[in-house]
C-alpha cells in the first residue's frame, strides 16, 4: 500500500436540500483509502453506508466537503471503478462468458483480448465449464461471482462492493468470502465494501470504517492486524469482534432510539 486513492474531506450529504422534507445523510465524513487496501464501511442500518459509497462511483453528488480519486474531484461514474451490487443485475439472455465481456464490448476491445480476458476471469472465479451457461441455471453464489468478473473484466482502479453477500445463505456466504480474499490478494484492487455483517468486515478487511447513526459521521476505523485466512475461532479475531460490535451497538442503540413512536402516539 502507497498513496491515498480515494480522499473524502468533511463530506455531507442531504437529500431535498432547502426543502421541508431535508434529510441530512452524511454530516462529517473524512476518510482516505489507500492504494491495494480493502476498507469495509460497517454501521446502523440506513447510516448512509451505500450513498457515501455511490458517491465516490460517482452516482451521487456531495451536498459540502470533498471527495476525491487520485487526487482529481469525483463528478460522475467511470470506468476506473467496478460496482457489485447485492443484486446479481446479470442479463438473463447473455450466456456467462458474455456477461462478463459486456463492458469490454461496449469500450469496444478486440474480440481476441475479450476472450483472453473473460478466459482468465472465469479461471480465476472458478466457473470453468459454465461459460455458456444462462444466469437462469447458476445458484446465488455463481451469479454473484459472475457479478464480481463482470465489474474486474475492465481492470477499473476500485472495486465498489454494496453487501454483494447480503443475499446469500450462510455457507454460500462463507465461501464467496473465501473468494473474494483470494480475488484481492490476486489482484490487490483498492476495494470498498459496504456491509452489515461485522463477521465480514473482520475476515476481509485490512480497516473497519464505523459509522455512526444518521446523520453519519465516521465513529472508529479499526485496524485489522490479522495474517490471511483468517479464523472466527481466533483470539485476536474476537476480540476485533467484541470492539467492533460494542462500538456498532451504541450506535444500533440511537437509531432504534430516534426512530421510536412515543407511547401517547400508539
Amino acid at each position: 500500500m502507497g498513496r491515498i486513492k480515494i480522499s473524502a474531506k468533511n463530506v455531507e450529504k442531504h437529500f431535498n436540500p432547502g426543502t421541508p422534507e431535508e434529510v441530512k445523510a452524511i454530516e462529517d465524513i473524512t476518510l482516505d483509502v489507500m492504494e491495494g487496501e480493502f476498507v469495509s464501511l460497517l454501521g446502523p442500518s440506513g447510516c448512509g453506508k451505500s450513498t457515501f459509497l455511490f458517491m465516490v462511483g460517482g452516482f451521487e453528488k456531495a451536498t459540502a466537503g470533498s471527495l476525491t480519486l487520485n487526487d482529481v474531484p469525483i463528478e460522475g461514474p467511470g470506468a476506473n471503478r467496478g460496482i457489485v451490487f447485492q443484486e446479481y443485475l446479470l442479463f438473463p439472455w447473455q450466456v456467462v462468458s458474455k456477461n462478463i465481456a459486456y463492458g469490454l464490448r461496449i469500450a469496444g476491445v478486440p474480440k481476441a483480448e475479450q476472450d483472453r480476458r473473460v478466459a482468465e476471469l472465469i479461471s480465476m472465479i472458478g466457473l470453468q465449464g459454465f461459460e455458456n451457461a444462462y444466469p437462469e441455471s447458476l445458484s446465488g453464489g455463481m451469479k454473484q461471482r459472475v457479478a464480481i468478473a463482470r465489474a474486474l473484466a475492465y481492470d477499473p482502479e476500485i472495486l465498489l462492493m454494496d453487501e454483494p453477500f447480503g443475499a446469500l445463505d450462510a455457507q454460500t456466504r462463507g465461501r464467496m468470502i473465501n473468494d473474494l480474499t483470494r480475488i484481492h490478494q490476486s489482484t490487490h484492487k483498492t476495494t470498498l465494501f459496504v456491509t452489515h455483517s461485522v463477521e465480514e468486515a473482520i475476515l476481509l478487511s485490512d480497516r473497519v470504517a464505523l459509522f455512526s447513526a444518521r446523520p453519519a459521521r465516521i465513529k472508529n476505523v479499526f485496524e485489522i492486524d490479522l495474517p490471511h485466512p483468517r479464523s472466527v475461532t481466533d483470539e485476536k479475531f474476537v476480540h476485533y469482534e467484541r470492539l467492533i460490535l460494542d462500538s456498532l451497538e451504541e450506535e444500533v442503540t440511537k437509531t432504534i432510539t430516534a426512530n421510536a413512536v412515543p407511547a401517547e402516539n400508539l
